[in-house]
């Protein structure tokens, strides 16, 4: 019998500490946005997550474009790969990875009347993510990207708080409203579009005062987008603002548009340049 239990002792262990890194997609409880009561989310767990309840992690916060989902980062970026790779060569240390769902009810990053989202994911979402899943919870452990629209809220959210990202990373970001065909016969189009011109981060910038500008230096700026992209005129402006206000920034451009053949290598840019090493 005692040999019996010593295996199953060995057996219990050997399948928690040969735990592999994972992406799941879970729910959580909801309140701030109406009419919600469970919100979707991803989220990417380093192989060791279970082995030590005991130690806390930076969390990268990945937001996706218009129209998507918060499983496209690994459907179609290779999320979980990459992020097992760059660990696995030491290029960055482990780190807890998520990406919210903001296509579902009303496509949209920001707060409008009757649809609080950014109210949502800095008072209901960050605050569950980081207790569930022992985030450290500071600024120099916490860091934002994302792609299109997703890329626009990256820039926007951490204008809006400088004070609590050490990196935002804009991936083909759209910042604010210009004339797209897609979006003609789409009845709530208008509306998100003057949300997105109402929290444009390039004429914040141009516009913050010297206290905000001083924080917003204190951030890990990248701007990411192709040459051929659609969004790349705004990018290069919100790169002009950045200068202006003598805010550091990185600029990465290859040939590409707006689309994953473009954001798929680019993930690996994300995750290496999240935190330093």
């Amino acid at each position: 019998m005692r040999a019996i239990i010593l295996s199953f002792i060995f057996l219990f262990s050997l399948s928690v500490y040969s735990q592999e890194s994972r992406v799941e997609n879970c729910m959580m409880p909801c309140k701030l946005l109406q009419g919600v009561s469970l919100r979707e989310y991803s989220v990417y767990l380093p192989k060791d997550f279970d082995k030590n309840s005991d130690k806390k992690y930076n969390v990268l916060y990945l937001l996706h474009g218009g129209g998507c989902a918060n499983t496209d980062w690994a459907q179609f970026g290779g999320l979980k790969e990459k992020a097992d790779s760059l660990i696995a060569s030491g290029e960055v240390d482990e780190m807890v990875i998520v990406c919210p769902e903001g296509n579902k009810n009303n496509m949209i990053w920001f707060n409008a009347p009757l649809w609080k989202y950014e109210d949502f994911f800095f008072n209901e979402f960050m605050p569950y993510i980081e207790n569930k899943y022992r985030c450290k919870g500071s600024k120099e452990s916490r860091s934002v990207a994302g792609f299109s629209m997703g890329g626009g809220a990256s820039m926007v959210y951490v204008v809006h708080h400088p004070e609590m990202f050490n990196t935002a990373y804009g991936l083909s970001s759209y910042l604010y409203k210009i004339h797209l065909d897609f979006l003609n016969n789409d009845p709530s189009g208008e509306w998100r579009q003057n949300i997105i011109d109402a929290n444009n981060p390039v004429k914040a910038i141009a516009a913050a005062s010297d206290g905000n500008i001083r924080a917003l230096r204190g951030v890990r700026w990248f701007i990411d987008c192709g040459d051929d992209d659609f969004t790349f005129g705004m990018n290069i402006e919100l790169i002009q603002a950045m200068r202006n206000k003598g805010i550091q920034y990185q600029f990465r451009s290859r040939d590409g548009g707006h689309d994953w053949r473009y954001w798929n290598p680019s993930l690996n840019d994300i995750i290496k340049n999240a935190f330093e090493k």
